[in-house]
C-alpha cells in the first residue's frame, strides 16, 4: 500500500472527501471514504456513461444507508449520468434526460443522498437564451416527478467547451430561475470549470470578483458543495481536464482561499482528481492532505458571507453521525 494511502485515517471537522468507486455495490464507496478518514463523499449511483441501469439491490441500499450513517461521512453527494443533456435542441434527447434525472434523483432518495449533481448540457449552436429555457423546463418537470423527495438537483458550472452551458455564472443563475424550484434546486462550484471559463480563481483579486459575481448571479445560500480540482490548461482554455492540487496551473492559493472562506469553506469539499500515486504516495491521500492544510484556519479567515450568507451553520446534507 502506499504511503500515506488509506490505512491514515484523519479525523477532520472539515467536510472533505472525494469522488469514490462502487465497484462491488455502492456500500463500498462508504467502506472506501472511511479508508482515508473522509467527511465527505461523492459517487455515481450507477455507470455514469450509460442510459439504464439495474435497480440497487435492496440489501445494497441498507448496507449504504447504514454504513454512512455509522461512518464519519457527514456529507454525501452524488453525481448523475454524463450522457444528460437537458439542455438540448432534440426533444427525444431531453426526454431521455429527464427519464434518467428522475431515476437517479429516486436512488438518491433510497440511499439518503440529499443531491444530486448534474452538468446543464449543450445547446448545440441554438443560443444560451434558448438552452436556459429548454433545461429549466426538464429540471421543473424532473422536480415535479419526484415532489415526494426530499433529495433534489445541484446544477455544476461548467468549462466552457463547445455550446456547454453554464460556463458563466450568470447563465447557471438564469437557469436555477428557469427551472423555478428554491428548496430542491442548488449550484455546485467547480474550481477546475470556473478557472477554465476564465474566473481567475488563484489571484486574490480574482478570486474576490468570482465570489462576488457568484453572490449576485446565483447566490452563495444556494451553492451546496464544492467540486475542488486543479486545471491542466492554462486560465480560459476552456478544457475540462482536472489535475491533482497543486499539480495543474492554479497553484494552491485557490483551495485556501475556499477552504478559508466562511461561506465556502463550510460546504463538502470534494476532489474528482485522477487516482493512483505519486512519489510512493496514494493520490487521494495526498490530495486530501494539502486540502486539510490548506484550511488549518477557521473558515472565516478570508471573507465575509455574501447577501445570501447562510452564516455558520452547516447545510443539512445528512447521512452522516
Amino acid at each position: 500500500m502506499a504511503a500515506g494511502g488509506p490505512s491514515s485515517r484523519i479525523v477532520s471537522l472539515m467536510l472533505a472527501g472525494a469522488h469514490m468507486s462502487i465497484a462491488g455495490g455502492v456500500h463500498r464507496a462508504v467502506e472506501r471514504a472511511e479508508g482515508y478518514g473522509m467527511t465527505a463523499l461523492q459517487i455515481f449511483t450507477r455507470t455514469a456513461r450509460a442510459w439504464t441501469a439495474p435497480p440497487i439491490p435492496e440489501e445494497e441500499e441498507r448496507r449504504f444507508r447504514t454504513g454512512l450513517a455509522a461512518s464519519g461521512v457527514r456529507a454525501a453527494v452524488a453525481h448523475a449520468t454524463y450522457l444528460a443533456n437537458p439542455a438540448s435542441p432534440d426533444g427525444n434527447l431531453r426526454r431521455r434526460s429527464e427519464r434518467a434525472l428522475v431515476e437517479e434523483l429516486l436512488r438518491c432518495e433510497a440511499l439518503t443522498i440529499p443531491w444530486l449533481i448534474l452538468h446543464p448540457g449543450s445547446g448545440t449552436g441554438s443560443g444560451a437564451a434558448a438552452s436556459v429555457r429548454r433545461a429549466g423546463r426538464v429540471l421543473a418537470r424532473v422536480l415535479a416527478a419526484t415532489s415526494g423527495c426530499t433529495a433534489g438537483l445541484l446544477v455544476e458550472n461548467t468549462a466552457g467547451q463547445g455550446d456547454c452551458l453554464g460556463a458563466a455564472f450568470a447563465e447557471v443563475g438564469a437557469l436555477l430561475a428557469a427551472a423555478g424550484d428554491v428548496e430542491r434546486l442548488g449550484a455546485c462550484l467547480d474550481t477546475c470549470h470556473a478557472f477554465a471559463a476564465g474566473y481567475d480563481l488563484p489571484s486574490a483579486a480574482g478570486f474576490v470578483a468570482a465570489r462576488a459575481e457568484l453572490d449576485r448571479e446565483v447566490g452563495l445560500a444556494r451553492v451546496r458543495a464544492v467540486h475542488v480540482n486543479d486545471c491542466v490548461g492554462p486560465l480560459g482554455c476552456r478544457v475540462d481536464r482536472h489535475a491533482g492540487l497543486g499539480l495543474g496551473t492554479m497553484g494552491l492559493g485557490a483551495f485556501r482561499r475556499i477552504a478559508r472562506d466562511r461561506v465556502l469553506g463550510r460546504l463538502p469539499l470534494i476532489l474528482e482528481t485522477p487516482k493512483g500515486e505519486l512519489d510512493g504516495e496514494d493520490l487521494d491521500a495526498r490530495n486530501l492532505r494539502l486540502l486539510r492544510k490548506s484550511g488549518k484556519n477557521d473558515p472565516g479567515s478570508v471573507l465575509p458571507g455574501g447577501k445570501n450568507d447562510p452564516g455558520s451553520s452547516y447545510p443539512d446534507f445528512g447521512g452522516g453521525a
